[in-house]
């Protein structure tokens, strides 16, 4: 039996590191066929020997190779503080699945493995990473670090969010970005992962808290995570069936089919609205599918990177 199926039955992420190292493999795999041509498979970017430059960091590997001298630019210090932050609201657990494994995410399956994948990248350039954790209750808070052992915690952590059956429904963004933003003092490059679905607050007060990010001239990204298929298209059967709201309780009986267009064009119209104010605000807007691969979160990590530093 070959890794990837290992893999694809390995339940609720028990090997997060190893499905986590998998993605970013896969990912280097393609790289050539990318613009990022400047990464080695560790990430770390080569940039032409000019003489009378310091020789220390000249890569004698690759001067054997190619006859060519270059040298490593991230290899002996931390460049970056990058600081992750998940919803972890109810709504984030949509769809619901019983085992998760590549094939099959859910919103908070595909963050946490995201988030994973990233902090691999992470390591592999010596970066510091930090981790915010949401709901109804500001869960959890790490700052940037850059040793194994932070890297460890993170992913025990990560690991632990992914073991949940039964999450907190309510979503308090507004509050807890707010926090999230008075925490982080030091400028950093800044990932939301959600679903930007909310309770109780309007969205103009949503976006307040995302300016606030803006602080510090941090650099914010906004994965914006839906199910397209369903919560985009709203491809259901046209079929009698009780539509719940998972964070408040609510519901709908009815078919499908009586209000698919009039749901898309409220969809599409809100999608707008997110995206016409991120872009106000300066804040890269990345919308995500969950039924898709990793890279464009990678490739967005490698785009922020190189106009972060």
């Amino acid at each position: 039996m070959n890794l990837q199926s290992e893999l694809n039955k390995a339940s609720l992420f028990q090997n997060l590191e190893l499905l986590a190292n998998q993605v970013v493999e896969g990912f280097i795999s393609g790289i050539h066929k990318s613009p990022f041509h400047g990464f080695s498979a560790e990430f770390a970017e080569h940039k032409i020997y000019n003489t009378g430059e310091s020789t220390k960091h000249i890569d004698w590997k690759l001067f054997a190779k190619t006859d060519k001298l270059y040298t490593k630019r991230y290899e002996e210090e931390t460049n970056l503080r990058c600081h992750m932050i998940l919803d972890n609201s109810a709504s984030m657990y949509y769809p619901k699945v019983e085992h998760l494994n590549l094939n099959n995410l859910n919103k908070i399956g595909f963050s946490v493995l995201a988030i994973a994948a990233l902090m691999n990248v992470l390591k592999k350039q010596r970066d510091a990473v930090g981790l915010s954790v949401y709901s109804d209750n500001y869960n959890y808070y790490s700052p940037e670090k850059g040793s194994e052992r932070h890297f460890q915690m993170l992913l025990a952590k990560l690991s632990e969010i992914s073991l949940e059956m039964n999450p907190t429904k309510k979503t308090e963004t507004y509050t807890y970005l707010h926090l999230i933003a008075e925490k982080i003092k030091r400028r950093s490059l800044i990932f939301l992962f959600t679903d930007m679905f909310q309770t109780e607050k309007t969205d103009e007060e949503l976006f307040e808290a995302l300016r606030h990010l803006k602080y510090n001239k941090h650099e914010v990204v906004l994965f914006h995570l839906l199910d397209k298929e369903k919560e985009l298209n709203f491809n259901f059967e046209n079929t009698p069936k009780r539509y719940l709201d998972v964070e408040t309780g609510e519901h709908l009986d009815l078919y499908a089919d009586n209000i698919k267009q009039a749901y898309e064009k409220s969809v599409s119209e809100y999608l707008n609205a997110i995206k016409l104010k991120c872009a106000q605000y300066r804040i890269k807007y990345v919308d995500v599918d969950i039924h898709t691969d990793f890279s464009i979160i990678l490739n967005t990590f490698l785009v922020e990177r190189q106009k972060f530093i």
